[in-house]
């Protein structure tokens, strides 16, 4: 096998192993006395007097058994100026730029994750309007999509430090209309019948807002970086949303301490906060974003689900929304086990 590095000494020192291809016909050996210097491109060396370039002998092994010199790992294509080879880019996200690319970028990513929320729910407000839906489905489908969609929009934004508090804008958006509807500043029947349980304008100023607060929290505390907050969001929205749809349908059997709570709703929270959870997880790993050890994170996110699904169990909604009780216990608890 033919080996050949190539060091670039400069202010960036970094070594590029490769190998060279030789194909060899049939019947003929490699020599052991073969060298050669491999150039690099031009464009390696262009405008960087500074830098210069030494190469290191090409050495060859006979090799009897093959006729081939296989790639080992080439050298990255056409770069412009050396770049470490230790970083490492998501593949899903755009890399930082020129501060105003990023800004434009960043903000055409806002723009559409907005125009999705608004499209969720004009959809099912429309549907309600038909009576395809009724109101409380309508709502608590709301509650379980736009949440996940929110989620799962992050991977479109750069990476630059900035990109969260863009993405942070479209829920601060959505804040401000439910302060001003649920204010009687203004009156959207459209937001009013999807996200409330009455109709009443003031319910937005409860769940609904808690829900978008927690929104914002995540993506400003934890971002991408964390997998706490990509937890804490699942339970919220994939775990508590199908556990009040499921519960509400087969809910016969009660929970002994609340009355208000089923044997159903519970363990739908369970199932689907910790299935919601693995899922995302998994979304954002294949991305690039997060590197986990699956063994120990399934099990960690079980601890989670299990806890979360306890506290929302609890008879406290009166005194603490689930929208608050449930993404904050999933905080602390994920925050500890995925700590240890």
């Amino acid at each position: 096998m033919t080996l050949t590095s190539l060091t670039l000494s400069s202010n960036h020192h970094h070594l590029l192993p490769f190998s060279s291809v030789r194909h060899c016909r049939r019947h003929h050996q490699l020599r052991t006395s073969d060298t050669t210097l491999f150039a690099p491109p031009q464009h390696w060396n262009n405008n960087n007097n500074s830098s210069s370039l030494s190469f290191v002998k090409q050495t060859t092994t006979k090799d009897t058994s093959h006729n081939n010199v296989r790639f080992l790992c080439s050298p990255p294509p056409l770069l412009a100026v050396p770049v470490s080879l230790s970083q490492r880019v998501s593949r899903f996200v755009v890399p930082r730029g020129v501060p105003v690319d990023d800004l434009f970028y960043n903000g055409g990513a806002t723009v559409a994750v907005l125009g999705g929320a608004y499209a969720l729910v004009s959809a099912f407000d429309a549907l309600t309007h038909r009576n395809i839906l009724n109101q409380g489905l309508s709502r608590k489908l709301v509650h379980i999509m736009s949440g996940l969609l929110f989620l799962a929009s992050w991977p479109i934004f750069s990476n630059s430090t900035e990109a969260r508090y863009f993405a942070a804008f479209v829920p601060f958006v959505n804040l401000l209309r439910l302060l001003v509807n649920g204010l009687s500043l203004a009156s959207d029947e459209g937001l009013i019948k999807s996200v409330t349980r009455e109709g009443d304008p003031k319910e937005l100023l409860r769940g609904p807002l808690y829900y978008v607060l927690m929104l914002m929290l995540c993506a400003l505390v934890f971002w991408r970086e964390s997998p706490i907050g990509v937890v804490s969001l699942a339970m919220m929205c994939g775990g508590d949303g199908v556990a009040d749809i499921l519960g509400r349908r087969f809910g016969s059997m009660k929970i002994p301490y609340n009355q208000k709570k089923s044997w159903a709703g519970s363990i739908s929270m369970l199932v689907f906060g910790f299935l919601v959870s693995i899922g995302m997880l998994y979304y954002y790993s294949v991305a690039g974003l997060m590197q986990l050890n699956w063994e120990s994170t399934v099990s960690r996110v079980a601890v989670v689900s299990l806890v979360a699904t306890i506290v929302e169990s609890l008879p406290v909604t009166k005194v603490v929304d689930d929208n608050i009780s449930v993404p904050l216990a999933t905080m602390a608890v994920a925050s500890f086990t995925f700590s240890h």
